[in-house]
Parts: C-alpha cells; sequence; structure tokens
C-alpha cells in the first residue's frame, strides 16, 4: 500500500500576485486578466476563502467593458470541437468535457454536435457554452438546439452566467 497525498490546497494568505494568478489565472479560461484585477482591487483577506473569491472574481467580469467580456466568452472552444479531437484544450476544459462523456460521442452525435456549434457560432458570433457538470452528451444537445431559438443578448447573457458557473466549480475543485 502506498501513501498518497491529499491534493495541495493554495494558501492564498501567503501568495504575491504572481503567485495568485498562476493560481487561478484559468479559473476564467485563457483570461487571467480577471485573477490579475481581483488580486489588485479586493481585500487580500477575502480571497482565501472561495464564496468571497468567486463574488470577487464574477464582479470583474460584470464590469469588465463588452469587448472585454466578448474576448472572455469566445476564449471557450466548442464543445466537442475540432481543438478537443485534436487535443488542444486547456486541461480544465479536456476534463469537464470528457466527464460529460463528450470524447465517447458516437460518429452521429460527433456529426450533430458540430453542426450545432456551427450553427450557434454563426449565429452568435461565439461558442455555446454550457458548465457540462452533471450534464450528459443528449442533454448538452438538445441546450444547444434549444439555445439556437435566443437572441443574441439573451445568448450573451446566457453565456456569461455559463462561464460563472464553470468558474465556480473551478475554484471548488482548487480550494475544496
Amino acid at each position: 500500500m502506498t501513501d498518497t497525498a491529499p491534493p495541495h490546497r493554495p494558501c492564498v494568505e501567503h501568495m504575491d500576485e504572481h503567485e495568485f494568478v498562476d493560481t487561478f489565472g484559468a479559473v476564467y479560461e485563457h483570461s487571467p486578466w480577471v485573477a490579475r484585477t481581483v488580486w489588485q482591487d479586493a481585500d487580500k483577506s477575502a480571497l482565501a476563502q472561495r464564496e468571497p473569491l468567486a463574488q470577487a472574481m464574477r464582479q470583474v467580469v460584470e464590469q469588465a467593458d463588452e469587448t472585454q467580456q466578448m474576448t472572455l466568452i469566445r476564449a471557450h472552444p466548442d464543445l466537442g470541437g475540432k481543438l478537443a479531437v485534436a487535443g488542444g484544450l486547456t486541461a480544465e476544459s479536456a476534463r469537464e468535457q470528457a466527464g460529460a462523456g463528450l470524447d465517447g460521442c458516437t460518429p452521429e452525435q460527433y456529426e450533430r454536435l458540430q453542426a450545432l456549434n456551427d450553427a450557434y457560432t454563426q449565429k452568435f458570433g461565439f461558442p455555446f457554452i454550457v458548465a457540462v457538470k452533471g450534464l450528459t452528451r443528449e442533454e448538452i444537445l438538445a441546450a444547444m438546439q434549444a439555445r439556437l431559438d435566443n437572441d443574441a443578448a439573451t445568448e450573451r447573457r446566457r453565456a456569461l452566467d455559463e462561464i460563472h458557473r464553470i468558474a465556480r466549480f473551478r475554484l471548488a475543485a482548487l480550494l475544496d
């Protein structure tokens, strides 16, 4: 029997800005500016707890201008898309998509997923975003189909809300 150490929980109280951004910069996909802004603007004593940290990060995103928000939204990969097939996802995205079974699509599901991804991106100008944790492939495909009926403003808001959910799951994985 071998001893395995529990996963290392970051000690925020002893971090400098570089360590903080290095640890939490990927919570919002390819957007370390969120963690950097939180570090620069937030009460450091509150950052050691998940809920205040999540709220601070959410607030930074919500207060960002539309260009920054759209850059954040567009930083997300297509679900089960070509980047996933080529192994080009961030470790977090790859784990999340695999957890939803998107790495095990049948050829028919993969074809449908690609068609829905293409239709969604063409209509809205950004990828379909959903926090996949706890969802099945079929639930994801159904959500993609249903959300194609929304208008751009509704989907932009929905994308940001889903991004915040993803960030909460990622923070939980880091801090719990």
